[in-house]
């Protein structure tokens, strides 16, 4: 019998799904709406555990640490939540981004089971969306042997996003400390460089789902406004990066953002844009899985969970 690298796995899963749990049940679906025919769900991917300087390094220190306070984050260690947005729009499973994997931190890398707990199986997801090639977001694209862990999906990304991580400079031009996301980044998209699709800003990439411009974090990142008449929401994916300084202070550059000054005015307008047509908000690394709305008061806003 020819084994495919694709049996030995699900063999090999199946063989694991056997021995008895060790770990206490977890709630894979953190949060949900309904927009028309589209089902929207977050479903976790884990978490991330960085230090502070990561993101605070380029803040003025004296008025960062009452914000931390208030919110109860520490200086030293950063832990944000995973959230992969899942869309069910009638014979249309989409995924946008595919989480970490389970090669770039032993926190995150969580999403098949997520999908598993929903019934789901990855042979379902007909489309992946990529709102950029960050480790967090792309290293889950293919399994142990560089296979795509959704053989069924067609995939999706900006066309300036493409360019830039299969561009063979990027890797002398990203820094070092980040040189390592370029290979990874490359590397991965290659190995579907023959089923992905390319957009650009403004264009309907599916029914009710248009893609929106939000670069800075990474020179193509995109987010998604999904829209049903005139209720909406907005995937964010890392335009807007945490709960508390991204909203008390959007002009405020971050270390997380290739591009410090582009984000922050990125940052600055999704949320003006977000508050005024009081848009529904899907954050990959926002709380309570990610969704909510926000509320401005004069420059500054707040973030106000769905699920908290």
């Amino acid at each position: 019998m020819s084994i495919t690298r694709r049996t030995f796995l699900t063999q090999g899963a199946a063989t694991l799904a056997s021995l008895p749990l060790l770990t206490t049940t977890t709630s894979w679906s953190h949060a949900s709406l309904q927009l028309g025919p589209k089902k929207i769900e977050t479903i976790s991917d884990g978490k991330l555990v960085m230090p502070g300087t990561f993101s605070h390094d380029r803040m003025p220190a004296d008025q960062l640490a009452p914000i931390l306070k208030k919110y109860n984050i520490s200086e030293a260690e950063i832990h944000r939540e995973c959230n992969i947005t899942l869309v069910r729009d009638q014979d249309r499973v989409i995924l946008f981004d595919v989480g970490a994997g389970p090669n770039f931190m032993p926190t995150a890398g969580k999403s098949l089971d997520a999908l598993e707990a929903l019934d789901l199986s990855v042979d379902d997801v007909t489309h992946v969306v990529f709102t950029h090639a960050h480790p967090d977001h792309l290293w889950g694209l293919l399994d142990d042997f560089d296979d795509p862990v959704y053989p069924n999906a067609t995939y999706m990304i900006g066309k300036k996003e493409w360019d830039y991580w299969m561009d063979p400079k990027t890797i002398d031009t990203i820094g070092s400390s980040r040189q390592v996301f370029a290979v990874g980044a490359k590397s991965r998209l290659e190995a579907i460089e023959d089923n992905i699709t390319t957009f650009s800003d403004g264009e309907e990439i599916l029914p009710g789902v248009a893609a929106r411009a939000t670069f800075g974090h990474t020179p193509g990142h995109m987010a998604f406004e999904i829209r049903d008449g005139s209720n909406a929401a907005m995937v964010l994916g890392d335009a807007i990066g945490d709960h508390y300084v991204a909203f008390e202070r959007p002009m405020w550059e971050t270390g997380s953002d290739q591009d410090p000054v582009l984000g922050a005015k990125t940052r600055a307008a999704l949320l003006d844009q977000i508050t005024q047509d009081k848009m529904q908000l899907i954050g990959f690394h926002l709380p309570n899985g990610g969704m909510g709305h926000c509320e401005r008061s004069q420059d500054s806003y707040k973030f106000i969970s769905e699920t908290a």
